[in-house]
């Protein structure tokens, strides 16, 4: 704790002791004690608060703390020291409360700097030494092991390389760097061990300027400015003068000190930092850590807000997408024997695998004589087969690509994904689709932002463009800036700023400097990004994008409830101050008048601690939207069974196009047709309800109708089935009319949840 922090809690106690001193002396019978103690408790808040003064002004400062020190100073020298001893408990009880609404802003960057590696294994003279990295020279060898972070920057060595690069670039995936490649200090070697050639000293390398950015951005950051200041030059003349118009008017200077004991701003000093502190206690209890009231503040006047892409509007790992199959391949097949194979390789993409297998309950068996090639892929034995799993290269079966091959790299092609060819027995038999996804809650994360008043979106990324283009489009957002370094991304919040106050959010290394640059940084810190949470004002314990919205909300709230008390607190102040002018106040009473005030305030400005009142009326449970959930969840796998028959029909035979037209109509009336008619008839009615006119059902009712109306065209379709040669313009109709009927549906679901989750007991904020 620092000195001044110190000196003020020092102030409080002293206030106390002596406020409290002094009465126990009055009541023992004992006033020249009382008035001594009194003294004696005010007369070093006096001298603290003009010290204070004194260096605001210097600083270019002025603020309503003069009035108090005023009061305290003519009621000594008017021989009222209770009234001093009472005015002095308020001011300094005010600031203690306010260093602890401060006091979470003044973290330091220990983890970030903790992160930073410190030892390189260096090699020379025919062996391995470590050393510390600001040793290590352009130009040198290094050994980095398989989980360590690369302590400078270079070029591979090796072979080949895997390399999480998720902290510097943002870029989710890992990828395969070959011999010569550049490599990021701050990455992480997901693979085995490789050799380093260095490129760039410790000081000079990236991840020791993404940590210098941090540092100069947050210490550039202007303090925390109260409230009380914004109303500093109207409120001490109009007491000064209200002062002078009791002496004026009664010729007794008591009756001055009067109304500067109730004009002594508490309701200004205190309004603010206990509804901000309410805030900051309401927003934890919701995952929200924000790092003092000045954070909150800034977030409740937030115009503009950028986003990370992965791992931010994204979840930041890699998922699996699809999987393509030959003609007369079963995907299931091709995703167990993949699975079964990459059990033995340590890809940070093979757990991906292997749970996409779990997840479909499908029987994995033990690989044997697996050979592993980095940056290819990997082959070996699962059933007696040679199966093998990575790039189109390592299978080399044929020179030229088959057209199920084509179909499934340019559909990883349109979903910027990772594409895992398997074969068997050197027979391509699939491939797996791989990569980020957006996350479910950010849908509902945009339009909270756009409902707590955000005027402009702007994603900024290290991704590719196409992929990055894709989201944005898909969100709705302003704006979308891909391809961009950390670097940039401070660029581009800088620019942002010029025109509004602007938010940061984002969950990497590489969004650090863009965070500390912000008016208000916002890290999703569930994942342990550290030096995000960090570089950060606001951190999402929770591992939910929309929380950004409800802190917002909250920050708002606790806005409105701070000005509302400065503004009642101070008329009442005026009421009193009028009251003392005409002689109905006396010092003291007007002192405890004060005090009633400040606690009417008090208890005014806590009320951020708790949520806003909510609509009463009907609602939807908890339990009936995790029923509503879980239905959604059983529809998802027939409509991923519907998806897997739209593939096949890609070459289907007539007679199995048949097959498969009619399993999709069935799977349709037994699944889709039954949740979206028991939607309309039993739950919309109850939405409605809870509803009323904040949001309409009339474009989910018109979803429902156009999902019956394809469902018709599907059954007619099978219906002419007999009658109608099955030729391939009658298998792309159907396989069209199915599609539309699946991604309809989906983006139907996703909408309805979003309105379950928004709806479900929820607590407003």
């Amino acid at each position: 704790m620092s000195f001044e922090r110190v000196l003020r809690w020092g102030l409080v106690a002293i206030a106390i002791a002596g406020l409290t001193a002094g009465i126990l002396a009055r009541v023992a019978g004992r006033p020249d004690l009382a008035d001594l103690a009194w003294k004696l408790g005010t007369a070093p808040v006096i001298g603290g608060l003009a010290v204070s003064i004194v260096r605001d002004l210097l600083g270019g400062r002025f603020g309503v703390d003069a009035i108090a020190l005023l009061s305290m100073s003519a009621a000594l020298a008017l021989g009222q020291p209770l009234a001093g001893a009472v005015v002095a408990l308020m001011y300094s009880g005010g600031n203690v409360l306010e260093d602890i609404a401060i006091a979470r802003a003044e973290r330091d960057l220990r983890s970030l700097v903790d992160r930073a590696p410190r030892q390189a294994h260096r090699k020379g003279n025919g062996g391995i030494e470590e050393v510390p990295i600001e040793a290590v020279s352009v130009g040198e060898e290094l050994l980095v092991r398989a989980g360590e972070i690369v302590p400078v920057d270079g070029i591979v060595g090796s072979a080949s390389a895997t390399i999480d690069e998720s902290a510097v670039s943002g870029e989710p995936i890992p990828v395969e760097k070959t011999r010569g490649s550049a490599v990021l200090s701050g990455s992480l070697n997901a693979g085995e061990t490789f050799d380093l050639t260095v490129t760039a000293p410790a000081g000079e390398s990236t991840y020791a300027g993404i940590v210098r950015m941090v540092t100069a951005a947050q210490t550039a950051k202007a303090p925390f400015v109260r409230m009380a200041d914004r109303f500093a030059l109207v409120l001490l003349p109009v007491t000064l003068a209200v002062a002078f118009l009791a002496w004026w008017i009664s010729g007794d200077l008591t009756r001055s000190l009067a109304v500067l004991v109730a004009a002594t701003p508490c309701p200004l000093i205190l309004a603010a930092p206990v509804a901000f502190i309410a805030g900051v206690a309401r927003a934890a209890r919701r995952g929200i850590l924000a790092k003092g009231g000045g954070a909150l503040e800034a977030l409740a006047r937030a115009h503009t807000v950028l986003f990370d892409k992965t791992g931010t509007l994204t979840v930041g790992g890699a998922r699996l997408l699809s999987v393509e199959v030959a003609p007369g391949e079963d995907p299931d097949e091709v995703l167990r024997l993949a699975a079964s194979l990459e059990q033995a390789s340590h890809h940070v993409l093979a757990k991906t695998v292997v749970a996409a297998a779990l997840d479909r309950h499908l029987k994995l068996k033990a690989p044997e004589q697996v050979k592993e090639t980095m940056g290819t892929g990997l082959s070996g034995l699962v059933d007696g087969r040679r199966v093998t799993a990575g790039s189109r290269e390592l299978l080399r079966a044929h020179a030229e690509l088959l057209p199920w091959e084509l179909r499934a790299i340019r559909r990883a092609s349109w979903r910027s994904a990772l594409i895992v060819f398997v074969a068997v027995d050197r027979r391509p038999i699939g491939a797996l689709l791989l990569a980020d996804e957006l996350r479910a809650d950010t849908p509902r994360a945009i339009r909270l932002l756009r409902d707590a008043g955000i005027a402009r979106m702007v994603m900024v990324t290290g991704d590719r463009a196409a992929a990055a283009q894709a989201i944005g489009a898909a969100l709705d957002l302003d704006a979308v800036l891909a391809d961009r370094v950390p670097s940039d991304k401070v660029e581009a919040v800088r620019a942002e700023q010029r025109l509004h106050p602007t938010i940061m959010v984002g969950d990497g290394i590489n969004d650090a400097p863009a965070l500390a640059v912000a008016d208000i940084g916002v890290a999703l810190g569930a994942r342990g990004a550290t030096a995000s949470s960090e570089a950060a004002d606001v951190v999402i314990l929770a591992d939910r994008l929309d929380r950004v919205g409800e802190a917002i909300m909250i920050a708002q709230r606790a806005r409105r409830i701070a000005l509302q008390s400065i503004v009642v607190g101070m008329g009442l102040s005026l009421v009193a101050m009028v009251a003392a002018t005409v002689g109905w106040l006396n010092p003291v009473p007007a002192a405890i008048v004060q005090e009633i005030i400040d606690v009417a305030v008090i208890l005014n400005a806590l009320r951020a601690l708790t949520p806003a009142l909510a609509r009463g009326g009907a609602r939807i449970s908890a339990e009936q939207g995790l029923a509503l959930h879980h239905d959604h969840l059983a529809l998802f796998k027939d409509l991923d069974r519907v998806r897997r028959i739209v593939d096949a029909l890609d070459d289907a035979t007539p007679e199995s196009a048949a097959a498969l037209i009619v399993e999709a109509q069935r799977l349709v009336q037994s699944s889709v047709v039954m949740h979206e008619r028991e939607d309309e008839d039993s739950v919309y009615p109850k939405l409605a309800e809870v509803l009323r006119e904040r949001h309409g059902l009339s474009a989910m009712s018109r979803a429902h109708r156009e999902i019956l109306h394809l469902t018709r065209l599907l059954d007619r379709i099978v219906e002419d089935l007999p009658s109608e040669k099955v030729d391939r313009y009658l298998v792309r109709d159907a396989q069209r009319v199915i599609e539309a009927i699946e991604t309809l549906v989906r983006m139907h679901t996703a909408q309805e949840e979003d309105i379950y989750e928004a709806v479900a007991a929820q607590t407003a904020v």
